[in-house]
């Protein structure tokens, strides 16, 4: 079993249930979930990189897939919504009426030009680990899915989220980032728009 207490400052327990679903029985710390993780996430962009056609980023099909190829290989509940209240998130009878919204918000940023495009981004990656919609994995598929809106919304350039950093670790890169998602939360973007560099 993973050590709970050994998750980086704002970083979502698990609970038992959802560490069944671990299909590796060998990982014993956070620091191997992370490592596996990760050799699943890049597999991912890897998949990301190979898909021709014109996908709609902002569907409720597309959002559960993405973390189905991000988390898969290592969790069996990946691309499939949480069920449990969790430190963060809103209730989870809720998520799929939440990201309905956010992706019908994030079309109509992309239609209007409501934003610019480093700062549609931005609310769209807080709002979707606001939302909190998996039992693992949601900052690291918000930032890809941010990138991607990016991307195929915008035709603009990927965010440098870490700038050199990691963020599953403590490190002042990560405490700024929880920060300024932290006051998002209460309606002040002006440190995550600083922070993406908008």
């Amino acid at each position: 079993m993973i050590g709970i207490g050994d998750e980086a400052v704002g970083a979502t327990p698990l609970d038992a249930d959802e560490l069944e679903g671990l299909k590796f029985r060998h990982v014993t710390t956070r620091g191997e979930l992370n490592e596996l993780e990760q050799v699943n996430v890049e597999s991912g962009l890897l998949w990301l990189g190979r898909k021709r056609s014109r996908t709609d980023v902002l569907s409720e099909a597309f959002i559960l897939k993405l973390h189905q190829r991000l988390f898969g290989d290592v969790w069996r509940w990946a691309g499939t919504f949480r069920r449990t209240e969790k430190n963060i998130g809103v209730d989870p009878a809720q998520i799929a009426v939440q990201l309905r919204m956010l992706l019908d918000d994030a079309r109509h940023w992309a239609d209007q030009g409501t934003f610019p495009p480093l700062e549609a981004a931005a609310r769209f990656h807080h709002r979707l680990v606001q939302i909190h919609c998996f039992p693992n994995g949601n900052g690291r598929h918000a930032r890809i899915a941010a990138d991607i809106y990016l991307q195929y919304c915008f035709d603009h350039p990927p965010i440098d989220w870490s700038a050199g950093q990691d963020l599953l670790k403590s490190n002042d890169r990560r405490n700024e980032y929880i920060a300024a998602l932290r006051a998002a939360d209460g309606h002040d973007y002006d440190p995550l728009l600083k922070f993406v560099a908008a």
